[in-house]
């Protein structure tokens, strides 16, 4: 069983900055890929940004050159720094990562999702 927890959502005024956190835990035996996905009230789930083994990362239109991914194998954590918010960027923030994990047949790939961080960006 594998665990995504996120922090650092919270209210900032418009061209404010955010750092997120997710870290993972549990049965891990690689982190294939994590990110992060946005969902603002009314609307669907978005793209927002993803960083995969090799370092390389990948981010929705909307938040290029704003949002920077990154991460510490070490803790098995990733990181959102959000800059330049705009009000349209509110949305509560929800993490997602693969990761190799054991199963009966040897090893498995699971999606895991953490319980998401509310982001208002408001004056």
């Amino acid at each position: 069983q594998v665990q995504l927890v996120e922090s650092g959502g919270g209210l900032v005024q418009p061209g404010g900055s955010l750092r997120l956190s997710c870290a993972a835990s549990g049965s891990i035996l690689r982190i294939n890929s994590m990110g992060w996905y946005r969902q603002a009230p009314g609307k669907g789930r978005e793209f927002v940004a993803r960083i995969i083994g090799d370092g390389t990362s990948n981010y929705g239109d909307s938040v290029k050159g704003r949002f920077t991914i990154s991460r510490d194998n070490a803790k098995n954590t990733v990181y959102l720094q959000m800059d330049s918010l705009r009000p349209e960027d509110t949305a509560v923030y929800s993490c997602n990562g693969t990761v190799l994990v054991p199963a009966t047949s040897g090893v498995g790939f699971l999606d895991a999702w953490g319980q998401g961080t509310l982001v208002t960006v408001s004056p």
